[in-house]
């Protein structure tokens, strides 16, 4: 099979929609399919044995460090080379409306994949309500007209379908089994993510891991900090609000390591206590799959995608803002209403480090059962089958 990607956002930044990408082309390179990505220019020339083409770009006016590829780039001429069998659009907007009319004109099978919560960003987070209504009517024109659409969880799923948005299926995406475990702990990163002094080691370790962005809330995590002596927070990750957020956590015990990657990121989850997560954005949570791969029992909003997760206890703790009695969900995780609350969940945690262990191990055998990334894309795999019959998987 032959698949051309469109992919609004690729590397060299990082985030869950460029981790899922990545992933894609790996395991597509692994069972011999070929692949051709068209992306923002400053990417690599190839990904995977996947050849990458750099298209011209412009800064995103809201993100000034996300590169968005023009929509009237130049690629036929590489298309008509490469032949595709089927186009991906991955989370489109500009570049995938642009690969949308390629796909039609040439009587392709479209597959497009829902990733990231733009209209809930614009309204709740940058103060452009008015945009949201024609935000959602411009990703369903697009997304409506492909053959297939993917999001990433069931809550996900929900959204659009109440939305207008048809052909939708969950592809819930994966996590690097092999790279993200128990075995990284290491007492130098520990150290390090404690501000490099060992005696500061011993004290219980909570890590945060994703954007400095301000749909991200983690400010939210300072006065749970402030109100539990004893306790530290690593902040790994980088964004727009790096330097306000690094203000306000000034005089707490916090550590910001801006973005790590590779074994440093692996080593960086491992070594702490207590994944924190407070976003209530997310369509899928990779960071979350990352933690509890690593063994960390996580602390995550119940409004969005990791509610997907499941394990029981396994992922420990939900926020639930929308509520003001402690409650039980469906899978029988408890649901903590407020900062109140969460700071008592918090403080048992620190008293109870052997508890916090023995989950996150029960987390840990959860994720590398049920969501190794070769597991996802196979999955993805047999239902492209449907529109492109030579596929062999």
């Amino acid at each position: 099979m032959r698949v051309a990607l469109f992919a609004e956002t690729f590397l060299p930044k990082t985030d869950g929609v460029v981790t899922t990408t990545c992933h894609l082309l790996l395991h597509l390179s692994r069972r011999n399919h070929q692949a051709i990505v068209l992306a923002p220019d400053g990417a690599p020339s190839e990904f995977a044995g996947a050849h990458v083409l750099g298209l011209t770009g412009f800064n995103f006016p809201l993100y000034p460090e996300l590169r968005l590829a023009s929509p009237f780039a130049h690629f036929d001429h590489h298309l008509a080379a490469f032949q595709p069998d089927i186009v991906h659009l991955i989370n489109p907007a500009l570049l995938g409306a642009v690969g949308l009319r390629y796909a039609r004109r040439n009587g392709l099978p479209i597959v497009a994949s829902y990733h990231t919560d733009i209209p809930g960003y614009a309204e709740h987070y940058y103060g452009l309500s008015a945009l949201r209504e024609p935000i959602w009517t411009y990703f369903r024109w697009i997304h409506n007209q492909a053959d297939l659409n993917y999001c990433p969880s069931s809550y996900t799923q929900v959204q659009l379908l109440e939305r207008g948005f048809e052909r939708v299926k969950v592809w819930p995406h994966g996590v690097d089994t092999l790279h993200f475990s128990p075995v990284r702990r290491r007492r130098e990163w520990r150290i390090r993510l404690c501000g490099g002094d060992p005696s500061e080691a011993e004290r219980p370790l909570l890590i945060y891991v994703g954007r400095l962005a301000a749909e991200k809330r983690v400010d939210w995590l300072c006065p749970l900090i402030e109100a539990l002596p004893g306790v530290r927070l690593a902040i790994v990750g980088d964004g727009p609000m790096r330097r306000s957020l690094e203000e306000h956590f000034a005089g707490t015990p916090t550590v910001f390591t801006g973005f790590l990657r590779g074994d440093d990121l692996a080593h960086a989850y491992a070594s702490a206590d207590l994944f924190v997560f407070p976003s209530a954005s997310e369509t899928f949570g990779n960071v979350v799959l990352e933690a509890m791969a690593s063994g960390r029992p996580a602390i995550a909003t119940r409004w969005s995608g990791p509610l997907d997760f499941g394990g029981g206890d396994d992922l420990t703790y939900w926020i639930d803002a929308n509520k003001r009695e402690p409650a039980q969900n469906d899978a029988g995780i408890q649901v903590v209403p407020s900062m109140d609350a969460l700071v008592c969940v918090m403080r048992r945690c620190a008293e109870n480090p052997q508890e916090v262990f023995e989950r996150g191990i029960r987390a840990s055998r959860h994720v590398h059962a049920k969501w190794r990334w070769e597991k996802k894309v196979m999955e993805v795999l047999f239902v492209l089958r449907k529109y492109v019959p030579s596929c062999m998987i």
